[in-house]
């Protein structure tokens, strides 16, 4: 019921603001759900390819999709993401905790400072 609870609110605001995978999603699955680092990124992979895949339908409807802006970074975000994978695997898992955490805190301290 927790990994429910998580996948709606990732998909609300992913909706809202464009994040809900990596940002909320994996630290919830850690941390309410106990699952391990690597397996919540992995996971959180999966979902967002289906929580991505309902919202561009129901912003295609409305006519906001830009399929020439979405090829252009989503492309390179696919070789990123099979290169950060690889990088992943060969990081120690407190190190990858200690990064992700130090990401959070200076993106939300730029976010407050902008």
């Amino acid at each position: 019921m927790r990994l429910v609870a998580i996948g709606i609110a990732a998909g609300v605001f992913s909706a809202f603001f464009g994040v809900g995978g990596g940002i909320l999603a994996v630290p919830l699955m850690i941390l309410l759900a106990g699952v391990p680092e690597r397996a919540a990124a992995a996971t959180s992979l999966g979902m967002i390819a289906i929580t991505a895949s309902a919202g561009v339908i129901v912003f295609a409807a409305r006519g906001e999709v830009e399929p020439g802006y979405a090829a252009l970074v989503g492309l390179p975000a696919a070789v990123g993401a099979i290169a950060g994978t690889t990088l992943q695997q060969r990081i120690h898992t407190s190190t990858l905790t200690y990064g992700f955490a130090g990401l959070l805190a200076s993106l939300g301290t730029w976010l407050l400072a902008t």
